[in-house]
């Protein structure tokens, strides 16, 4: 690719909250050429009748087309529910086209654990080919990659905490996790009403959470040996951000302070808050950052690691960005550097 020359891409599935953040972000990076946007529901209507945000875009939303995606970008960035990405994602590489899904549907390269939580899977050639994005912890296999799976947000916000530490986690992994409402999505629900979720912090999914499977078979990928995940996610009553607590037994001589300064220290969308720092999810709103503080308890023995990342920052549009900067060669800030640069 020539250093200077923009990459076409296209966001198909532009009107749900990931998706148009992609935008948002996408529209503005200076090394990517924005095509297409695709949307079921809004196919026709200009992008900024959906989102006024989104008014300085000029693109009209078009109903998903497999072809007509193909001949107007290079890369794709697919935002659609599990399940209804993989023929799409399929028909797009087999077209030439690198991919980076959004969705839950090539995040395991285990097919039997795919199903056993999301069902049948059609494309299951696919998975072992797919690569699970957490950047900082997956460059070599991004910059390569056709496909990228991008991860949850629930995984990166616990991954960044354990990936570094995987090796010397020992027995139960308890992942206390709270989200903004966006992350479940836009769409209508009884538990996402105003009146619902105002004043209030609920538990959800807690002993079916999708995004349990994926923390515990990405924290074995990195490294642990024989270490379940418990996983409690909970509502906030904000729109975007994510804080997760991990709580754990690990090997005696872990330096928790040293793993971390090894693995984020030259890190631009990490900000170690060290031993007894308290991360915020205001101070990454919008950006994609990873706020990271710890403790290592004298009294009890574990270890607790906090994050906080925006829902859908770091833990879905932001983070695609990331994964296509590295995919095309493209300095790892591009089109991200300023959200670092306005913080302190």
């Amino acid at each position: 690719m020539n250093a200077q020359s923009a990459v076409r891409v296209a966001v198909v599935g532009a009107t749900g909250y990931a998706g148009a953040e992609l935008v948002r972000l996408l529209a503005r990076h200076p090394r990517a050429s924005l095509t297409a946007v695709t949307s079921e529901r809004d196919a026709g209507r200009v992008l900024g009748q959906v989102h006024r945000t989104l008014s300085f875009v000029g693109l009209t939303l078009e109903a998903a087309d497999v072809d007509a995606v193909a001949k107007a970008a290079d890369i794709a960035f697919v935002a659609l529910p599990h399940g209804t990405s993989t023929g799409f994602v399929s028909g797009l590489l087999e077209r030439g086209l690198r991919v980076v899904d959004l969705g839950a549907d090539f995040r395991f390269s285990d097919r039997a654990l795919y199903e056993q939580w999301y069902g049948p899977h059609a494309a299951p050639e696919l998975l072992g080919e797919a690569v699970y994005g957490l950047t900082e912890h997956a460059r070599a296999a991004v910059s390569g990659a056709r496909l990228v799976a991008n991860p949850g947000c629930y995984p990166t916000g616990a991954l960044m905490a354990l990936a570094p530490l995987a090796d010397a986690v020992r027995g139960v992994v308890i992942v206390d996790s709270k989200s903004g409402t966006s992350g479940a999505g836009r769409k209508a629900a009884t538990g996402q009403l105003f009146a619902e979720v105002t004043e209030n912090i609920r538990p959800y999914a807690v002993w079916e959470h999708r995004h349990q499977p994926e923390i515990e078979f990405h924290v074995g990928a990195a490294g642990a040996r024989d270490v379940h995940v418990l996983f409690a996610p909970h509502l906030l009553p904000v729109a975007r951000g994510l804080l997760t607590a991990c709580y754990f037994e690990a090997e005696a001589g872990l330096d928790v302070s040293r793993r971390f300064s090894e693995a984020y220290g030259g890190e631009p969308f990490v900000r170690l808050l060290g031993e007894d720092g308290v991360p915020e999810p205001r101070n990454v709103r919008g950006t994609n950052l990873t706020e990271i503080g710890w403790r290592r308890d004298a009294r009890t023995g574990r270890v607790v690691v906090m994050t906080a990342i925006d829902n859908l920052g770091k833990g879905a549009a932001g983070q695609a960005v990331q994964n296509f900067n590295c995919m095309t060669g493209i300095e790892e800030t591009c089109g991200l550097d300023d959200l670092v640069a306005a913080l302190p």
